[in-house]
């Protein structure tokens, strides 16, 4: 595969298939311990849409696979040990909430501090390219901040899409498997195995959260997913001295960055707190239009798929081109999103005059 040898292809290879098999064959498992310690997701407001409980906690078992081909394939150095602590953290903080539904401002706190294990141990943006010009901008201090911020924020985005069966885990594999692809066009052996198995866990767990699903992943899956997209993302993209360093893991990751980008400015205007769930997100839009969860889903996968395709060309091309790319994808998401709300302003009162003829 590209640049790296044939043994460290055999490794990515094996570290896929590992985690595939661990994730696969541990979720049954986790499924009982979710219904032993009542980590259940029971339907109580408009913004679920399944009609029976089912158990939480599912990402407990893709950690589970991503640790173990991690720790058989992976040189662990400083900067695996620093992603693996934050990782624990990340995956504590989603049980402990999966069981008992922390406050939002706590769970803030532990997605800092993990970001902040993760820095503290050399994993940081230290410098983009002016695209304007052939210097670098070297970050210095504000490197600290900024990667905080990145690894926060991705892990919120991620766990926002975490709302129909199968969705933020699909969209998390799709992407980890298209930074594997980017990755491996840097030599990085060690990131290429990490984010290898990513998607192998990822993998192993889908056929459990299909529609309908077995289990959830819950926030223990879709932050530890959005935390370790993220540091993939810094270690092995952000890192690299290329124009559009930057640019590439926002697309690959850009509909749960997108769609949290809109739910910020969208509570903003309405005067609500930016933390506070509600029902406007894409996939919550899409299931007004009519669309099943199923067909929401796979627009939705088609969506990343898209996004990531547009990364890889982004990466493979000059400069210019992929700004004009990147310039694309945003008008056309953006027009997405306005027709959306205008649909859904337009549809309102005769959804909420069926609503009051049920009632």
């Amino acid at each position: 595969m590209f640049g790296i040898t044939n043994l460290g292809n055999l490794y990515v290879i094996l570290a896929l298939i590992v985690a595939f098999l661990i994730s696969f064959s541990a979720t049954p498992v986790v499924i009982g311990i979710a219904k032993k310690i009542k980590a259940i997701d029971v339907p109580k407001d408009e913004r679920r849409v399944h009609k029976k409980p089912i158990p939480l906690i599912g990402g407990l078992a893709i950690f589970y696979g991503f640790l173990i081909s991690v720790l058989c394939f992976c040189k662990i150095d400083r900067s695996v040990i620093g992603i693996l602590i934050g990782a624990i953290i990340i995956v504590t903080t989603g049980i402990i909430d999966d069981k008992y539904d922390l406050p939002a401002k706590l769970k803030l706190l532990m997605q800092i501090a993990a970001a902040g294990v993760v820095v503290a141990f050399g994993v940081e943006m230290e410098y983009i390219k002016n695209p304007f010009t052939d210097e670098y901008i070297v970050l210095g201090w504000a490197a600290i901040p900024i990667t905080i911020i990145w690894i926060v924020g991705v892990t919120n985005a991620v766990n926002l899409t975490d709302g129909l069966d199968g969705l933020a885990a699909g969209i998390s594999t799709i992407a980890s498997v298209s930074l594997l692809m980017l990755i491996l066009f840097t030599d990085n052996l060690n990131l290429a195995i990490m984010t290898a198995a990513v998607a192998g866990a990822g993998f192993g767990f889908l056929p459990y959260n299909f529609n309908p699903a077995k289990i959830f992943m819950g926030d223990t899956g879709s932050m530890f997913l959005g935390y370790i997209l993220a540091c993939i993302s810094v270690q092995g993209l952000m890192k690299t001295y290329t124009v559009i360093s930057f640019a590439v893991p926002i697309l690959v990751l850009g509909l749960p960055i997108f769609d949290t980008l809109f739910a910020i400015v969208r509570r903003i205007v309405t005067g609500r707190p930016i933390m506070s769930p509600d029902r406007g997100h894409l996939h919550h839009r899409l299931l007004d239009m009519g669309f099943s969860q199923r067909q929401t889903v796979a627009i939705l996968y088609t969506l990343t798929a898209i996004l990531c395709l547009t990364a890889i060309v982004i990466f493979l091309q000059n400069a210019i081109r992929g700004f004009v790319l990147v310039l694309a994808v945003i008008i056309i998401i953006v027009v997405c999103f306005a027709v959306m709300d205008y649909n859904e302003e337009k549809t309102k009162p005769k959804r909420e005059e069926r609503k009051n003829e049920k009632n």
